[in-house]
């Protein structure tokens, strides 16, 4: 068998001769041979495929330690952790792109060019907490406000005091007048005060170090719904008739979902369908989804827990805020539903309609 020099293989594996090295020092790629009087690396035909393999990988930007556990597999096992790499991928370029469409939307919206002309809208809002059938307690916290509406859903042995005290962080949005150029920072700063909120309640004892919660909420700005979202817990829009789910559920059942390796209805009945990626609470990602929203004069939000979404149907839902005027009534007849189909969890809502403000 003929051995390439580092030079010929470099070429013909697309790599660089200080790639070659560097993956020889780290054992990814070690030579076939090392001559031992010039110390020169010599490498075999058959080694190709596998450097092939580590520059395609390394220009999907994968890091060097995971193309070693790629490169350990066999095909069927390596493209599946290509796969979940390229899923994470795609999940966190789709959170940097939120974070832009948030920037890009906020600052428009500053342009006095592009400043909105049409009618001030206001909101009527509803809120409504309920333990269920099965729970002994309630661990959700919903509230609603004229300007914030927020739901929250605790876990853990500290859950309840959890979820209420991430919601009572953000109430200072109610009656801080936020400049209109410091959304964003305004945002940020209470989710960091719910942040520590939740951690003080995980460190009161080794009874609640477990505790966390969820948290979903909106920041009305008089024309625009400011949108922070944490966990499985939900916002809907009802706009024009048609009912749309406007957040992604930071649940493993979801990632597995999103890198193809399970169907939405493999999803719904799923054991572990209500393990959290993302929570606030001790060494947890709490990194939140923020986007804006241009409200609509007629648009009908509703934010729920998921003791209300995971047993109650979409078109259930729909037809609730469709046929429902008042927002009082709404969230009444939506526990109700949720208590009908044998009330499981605590199911907490908001709904929230968009109007014309009376002057």
């Amino acid at each position: 068998m003929e051995l390439l020099t580092i030079g010929t293989f470099a070429k013909a594996s697309r790599l660089s001769p200080k790639a070659l090295r560097l993956y020889d020092e780290l054992g990814l790629l070690a030579p076939a041979r090392v001559d031992p009087v010039t110390g020169y690396r010599l490498y075999a035909p058959e080694q190709l495929d596998q450097a092939r393999l580590v520059a395609w990988l390394r220009r999907l930007g994968m890091p060097l330690a995971r193309i070693r556990q790629v490169c350990t597999l066999e095909a069927g096992p390596a493209a599946e952790e290509i796969r979940a790499f390229w899923a994470q991928v795609e999940a966190d370029t789709a959170a940097r792109r939120g974070l832009a469409t948030f920037l890009i939307d906020h600052l428009s919206w500053k342009d006095p060019a592009v400043s909105p002309t049409a009618k001030p809208l206001s909101i009527r809002y509803a809120a409504l907490s309920d333990t269920g059938l099965v729970r002994e307690s309630n661990q959700d916290t919903a509230y609603a406000g004229s300007r914030l509406l927020a739901v929250a859903d605790g876990f853990g042995s500290g859950g309840a005091p959890a979820s209420a005290a991430a919601v009572d962080a953000l109430k200072s949005l109610e009656t801080d007048s936020a400049p209109a150029g410091d959304l964003l920072n305004v945002l940020e700063d209470a989710i960091d005060q719910a942040k520590q909120a939740v951690h003080g309640i995980s460190g009161l004892g080794s009874s609640h170090e477990n505790a966390g919660t969820t948290l979903t909420a909106m920041l009305w700005t008089g024309s625009q719904l400011a949108l922070v979202h944490i966990g499985d817990s939900r916002v809907h829009l009802l706009r024009d008739g048609e009912l749309f789910q406007i957040t992604h559920d930071h649940t493993m059942v979801q990632s597995m979902v999103d890198e193809g390796r399970l169907s939405p209805e493999e999803a719904a009945s799923h054991p572990q369908r209500s393990l959290l990626i993302r929570a606030l609470g001790r060494g947890a990602d709490s990194t939140p989804d923020m986007r804006l929203h241009d409200a609509r004069q007629g648009d009908r939000y509703l934010l729920c827990s998921d003791g209300l979404s995971t047993v109650v149907p979409t078109e259930g839902i729909r037809r609730v805020l469709s046929d429902i005027g008042e927002p009082e009534q709404a969230v009444r007849e939506l526990v109700a539903l949720a208590n009908g189909s044998g009330g499981p969890d605590n199911v907490s809502c908001v709904v929230a309609d968009v109007m014309e403000l009376q002057q």
